[in-house]
């Protein structure tokens, strides 16, 4: 890689989408990348559509444990080398498929998983923000939202 030059072209992108990522596996992964040439990398997390091929409704608890192990994984790279994170939305898995996760519905995980990578973390205060932005009396994570 360090010689065909492709490092000094392109930035790499690193999806997971698992609630259980591989810390540190992806640190290592990110150090060979950075020894080949690679200055930056960007990593892919999704809000919605990456549970279930014909999942209806989002579970915001999954959605928002693959943001923290992300900001796990970042807390453990040197700073300058992280680019940003792709907040993706999948509508379904492959253009065969049938619709999954609308976006209507899938809009509470989208600002939890914003205001989380925002912020450097969850709280009690994360919650409130998001309860406050969509006009919501009680943001449910663990549940399906009504």
């Amino acid at each position: 890689l360090s010689e065909s030059g492709i490092p000094q072209l392109v930035q790499l992108m690193i999806w997971d989408y698992a609630t259980d990522i591989d810390v540190e596996g992806k640190v290592q992964l990110i150090e060979k990348y950075r020894r080949c040439g690679f200055s930056k990398v960007w990593f892919a997390s999704a809000f919605k559509g990456a549970t279930g091929v014909n999942q209806s409704l989002t579970l915001i608890g999954h959605h928002l444990r693959n943001q923290l192990e992300w900001l796990q994984v970042a807390s453990r790279i040197p700073a300058d080398i992280l680019e940003g994170i792709a907040l993706t939305g999948w509508q379904r898995y492959d253009h065969f498929s049938v619709l999954c996760e609308l976006l209507p519905v899938a809009i509470p995980s989208l600002a939890v998983c914003l205001q989380t990578l925002k912020n450097g973390g969850y709280s009690e205060q994360v919650k409130e923000n998001v309860e406050k932005l969509l006009g919501m009396s009680y943001l449910e994570i663990d549940t399906f939202m009504r």
